[in-house]
């Protein structure tokens, strides 16, 4: 008899992640393995997909090493492999799977401008949204499709095939060309949420010649391991895999209607489950995890990767930047930052948005810096927050994962500023163990609220939140005010 034993591994931003679990949901091994972000030009933001099925291979074989050592009773086996990714990314490929340019990143990738302003004229910009459930903007992979069309004609030429990284490992795998209902429903304009089908006449004017990709739901069985991987074997079931944030959200048992997670990451991600298609201006509609379920989401184009950016230009490390900015008080002596470093998606929608550190004086210390960067994204999340509701959204509960939620103080801020307790499930190592989840529920039947229970909640402490309160209008004036100036600044920008 065999002891199953599940592999999950996400591909992120600045990493990829895998972790082994065991039939209870405990994390046997994790293993990570780093990688940088090509930016070839302004806006551009590149990877080489060839680099995620090598980490994959080197993850996989570290977490699988010599499984006999986890169990004395018992032959340990990998039942089933689950798989997620940053998204929505493009990568197009020859028909045998070789990509014929690096992989075009998701709405941090603001490169298609033109292409977008093309399509909204063609086709109508409330036409996409309300077909769609999205707007097209730099989240939309459509859009950056075309774009290799038009500048790239040698490189699309010679594409066949559409993945996005979970697709792409899946391939890998075991050959099968799939893609999940949920990353296709944020392929605008690609894909109808209502039908959960592609949009033939819609996917001919954007990807000519590209064969779209079978759909599945993202727990659904994509295909057997067609090669032994390190001690996956020969035949081992994969899923069919989805986007990183919403694999995460499933980790964490937050996919249910009323449900709102919150994924403090390199990126601040949101994600309202819905029982029905909700239509938002500047918010992304899509189709959940599961069947019968809908999401309206939002994401910010920066949140951990300013902090990266504050430890990288003061040289503390997190641990020390946390207790100094412990010590500065709600509102940080005065400081309040715009934390458009990367431009900005939801709701703002504007790729040439900058951050504005305001308020500044010599008096301030890098415990006040560090304190204003999370308040930044606190106030974002309070301005996602208020745009989802006023699009129909209803917040129940709030589940908070990801790196960001390792320590106390950040997501504190973030129930401070919005007035919101927040539930910090047992778990929050990442997508990597909700494709763990999804692998499981292949094989076995899994409860999620055992698997990954409930950890602390934060709740609201009165006094900060009433001086955020106070604050968040001088937050939600500072964008207009700065727009003209930063927007002519962008021109001069390099890099």
């Amino acid at each position: 008899m065999t002891d199953p034993v599940f592999v999950g591994v996400d591909i992120g931003t600045s990493s990829s992640k895998g972790v082994l679990v065991s039939r209870s949901g405990e994390i046997l091994r994790s293993a990570v393995r780093s990688h940088e972000v090509n930016r070839p030009s302004p806006g551009h933001f590149e990877m080489d997909p060839d680099v995620w099925w090598q980490e994959f291979q080197a993850i996989v074989a570290e977490l699988t090493g010599d499984l006999s050592s986890l169990s004395q009773n018992k032959a340990v086996e990998v039942a089933a492999v689950g798989v997620s990714g940053m998204g929505p990314c493009v990568v197009l490929t020859n028909e045998w799977g070789d990509p014929v340019r690096p992989g075009i990143l998701y709405g941090v990738d603001s490169r298609a401008r033109d292409q977008i302003t093309v399509l909204d004229a063609e086709m109508g910009r409330d036409e996409i949204r309300q077909r769609c459930g999205s707007a097209l903007s730099s989240q939309a992979a459509g859009p950056k499709i075309l774009w290799v069309r038009d500048n790239e004609p040698e490189a699309y030429g010679k594409a066949r095939k559409f993945f996005m990284p979970a697709s792409f490992l899946v391939h890998k795998l075991t050959g099968a060309y799939v893609l999940d209902h949920h990353s296709a429903s944020q392929s605008t304009p690609l894909y109808d949420p209502r039908t959960h089908e592609w949009i033939p006449e819609w996917a001919d004017r954007v990807a000519p010649g590209i064969e779209l990709p079978r759909l599945q739901w993202a727990g659904e069985l994509a295909g057997r391991t067609t090669v032994r991987v390190a001690g996956v074997p020969e035949g081992t079931p994969v899923v069919t895999g989805t986007i990183d944030a919403w694999a995460e959200g499933y980790s964490a048992g937050a996919h249910r209607p009323g449900d709102l997670m919150l994924m403090y990451g390199t990126t601040m991600f949101l994600i309202s489950t819905v029982t029905e298609p909700l239509i938002s201006d500047s918010m992304w509609g899509t189709v959940g995890v599961l069947p019968g379920t809908h999401c309206l989401a939002g994401g910010m184009a920066t949140s951990g990767a300013i902090t990266g950016w504050v430890r990288d230009l003061t040289g503390a490390d997190y641990p020390q930047l946390i207790h100094e900015a412990a010590g500065s008080p709600p509102g940080a002596n005065g400081l309040m930052v715009l934390p458009y470093f990367a431009g900005e998606r939801t709701p703002v929608q504007d790729p040439d948005a900058r951050g504005v550190i305001a308020g500044l004086t010599l008096n301030h210390t890098r415990g006040d810096m560090y304190r204003a960067v999370l308040e930044a994204t606190a106030y974002g999340v309070r301005h996602n927050l208020e745009v989802m509701r006023a699009a129909g959204a209803d917040v129940d509960r709030v589940v908070a994962v990801g790196g960001g939620t390792q320590s106390s103080l950040w997501p504190q801020i973030v129930t401070d500023v919005t007035g919101l307790p927040q539930m910090i499930p047992s778990v929050t190592i990442g997508a990597s163990y909700g494709a763990a989840a999804l692998a499981a529920g292949m094989v076995i039947d899994i409860d999620l609220d055992s698997w990954n229970p409930p950890g602390t909640e934060c709740a609201p402490e009165l006094e900060a939140t009433e001086v955020y309160n106070a604050l968040y209008s001088v937050y939600r004036d500072l964008y207009p005010a700065t727009q003209e100036v930063v927007h002519t600044l962008v021109n001069l920008t390099t890099s």
